[in-house]
């Protein structure tokens, strides 16, 4: 035979009789207690019995309600992960689509993809370095610029990249945004503006850069690789900060403006040409600068804020029949063949 389950209630008003019941009879084998006496403290023996049943219970009520919260925290965690998963993969598969597009004949097709990887970008963080990439992957795909229609439609193709770029870093001011980097390795830009932003490194090595370039204001905090480059309209580097900086063996064919910026780290120009006017008044180099072999063709006013500890001068040139600007510790010296070049001054 199966034994009957009792219920905990009923055992506990059981025992609480008994203990009533008993209680009140011992303490009235005291002539001095009263009928009224023993069965108040009979009753109280039996209440504390009853509470601490009610103690019981609720302690029960709460391990159950905390077992149902963790059983629906579990339950609220694997739905949430379930639906990042879900948003990783339509994420994953926006990416693809328009990566894909990119390649579409259709130059409103392109801007289009262009357009849906930047929301992608903005929307989901994590995918902000990739879709970078893949903008300035896009910029270096070979690109003549010429009078024909299809060029035009392709110019305004790349400029929505360009301008996507930009819209994607932070600024310049916010120093708590991650910062990204930009390889633009022999990209072909037309007005690039990056004024005003935050870059983590940026790569413009045999870049063809043309009308005019705005990097005034503009926070680099790592290198700035800008080698072999040809910039053929105005440069503004103008109140910008870098790390260190690579220009060797670029053509500057336009007004190169470096004036009020910063570099932290070492400064190279060896080997570059500055076909207009080169302007360095109030810019601060860091742990060395080279002029090796660097040439001025037009004015030059190299009224840097101090000159650095390590200073590489050999035949660095500027045009004989200009007057051009210099700091104290630097003179022109003209040598037999009619060049003039830069050197440390001599002492008096």
């Amino acid at each position: 035979m199966r034994r009957a389950v009792k219920s905990p209630l009923a055992l506990t008003i059981a025992l609480a009789v008994v203990l009533l019941v008993g209680i009140s009879v011992w303490l009235l084998t005291d002539p001095k207690t009263t009928r009224a006496d023993a069965l108040r403290t009979g009753g109280l023996a039996g209440g504390a019995i009853v509470a601490l049943y009610a103690l019981w219970l609720n302690d029960r009520r709460r391990k159950v309600e905390e077992g149902r919260q963790e059983i629906e925290r579990q339950r609220h965690d694997l739905e949430s992960r379930r639906a990042e998963r879900d948003l990783e993969r339509v994420a994953d598969e926006r990416f693809a689509k328009a990566v894909e597009l990119l390649g579409d004949d259709a130059d409103q097709v392109r801007v289009g993809a262009l357009h849906a990887l930047a929301g992608l970008a903005r929307n989901r963080p994590s995918y902000r370095q990739t879709v970078l990439d893949v903008l300035c992957s896009y910029l270096r795909r070979p690109f003549v610029s010429e009078e024909t229609p299809e060029a035009a439609r392709e110019g305004v193709v790349r400029k929505t990249a360009q301008r996507l770029i930009a819209d994607l870093l932070p600024a310049r001011e916010d120093r708590e945004a991650a910062t990204y980097d930009l390889d633009l390795t022999a990209a072909s830009l037309d007005h690039f503006d990056l004024s005003g932003r935050r870059i983590g490194e940026l790569t413009l090595r045999e870049a063809d850069l043309r009308s005019t370039t705005r990097f005034h204001e503009l926070r680099v905090e790592g290198p700035l690789w800008m080698t072999k480059a040809k910039v053929h309209g105005h440069l503004r580097l103008h109140d910008s900060t870098f790390g260190r900086g690579w220009f060797s063996g670029t053509k500057f064919l336009a007004t190169a403006n470096f004036e009020h910026g910063e570099f932290t780290g070492p400064v190279t120009f060896r080997g570059a040409e500055f076909s207009k006017e080169a302007l360095f008044e109030g810019t601060t180099f860091g742990e060395s600068l080279s002029l090796h072999r660097t040439k001025f063709d037009d004015y030059v006013d190299l009224r840097i804020t101090a000159i650095p500890s390590s200073l590489e001068l050999y035949q660095t040139l500027v045009r004989p029949d200009r007057e051009h600007e210099l700091p104290d510790g630097l003179e022109l010296q003209r040598q037999p063949n009619g060049d003039v070049r830069i050197i440390a001054a001599r002492p008096a």
